[in-house]
């Protein structure tokens, strides 16, 4: 009798692992439009995420430290943003970060696109 115990046991826990791996998670339009609106780039040789949001930037790097820079009237009809230490300005996908003084350019950005579940 214990010996079945243990066995429908064992059973009901796969089958509940297993359509735990089955659900699929649905983006919501908020997830979507987020993911419209955020870029990879390459800084250094290494990936740099940003997001535009109402007025900011959110930067993630590849340290995992999180960005946030404030929209600010640009001279040359392009994007800027800035938090006083940190600058990210340009037009389209031709952006460059200004930090402590150096200006580097970031490479190869195009819309980001979030793993797969």
């Amino acid at each position: 009798m214990r010996r079945q115990l243990i066995v429908c046991t064992a059973i009901t826990v796969a089958v509940a692992a297993v359509a735990g791996c089955e659900q699929i998670h649905k983006p919501t339009k908020e997830e979507e439009q987020a993911a419209k609106n955020t870029f990879a780039c390459q800084l250094v040789g290494e990936r740099l995420i940003v997001r535009f949001e109402s007025g900011e930037a959110r930067m993630l790097t590849a340290t995992g430290e999180k960005i946030t820079l404030y929209q600010i009237p640009s001279t040359s009809g392009g994007m800027r943003y800035s938090n006083g230490n940190v600058e990210l300005r340009g037009k389209g996908m031709d952006l460059t970060l200004t930090e402590n003084g150096a200006s580097t350019p970031l490479e190869g950005c195009q819309q980001y696109t979030p793993p797969k579940p």
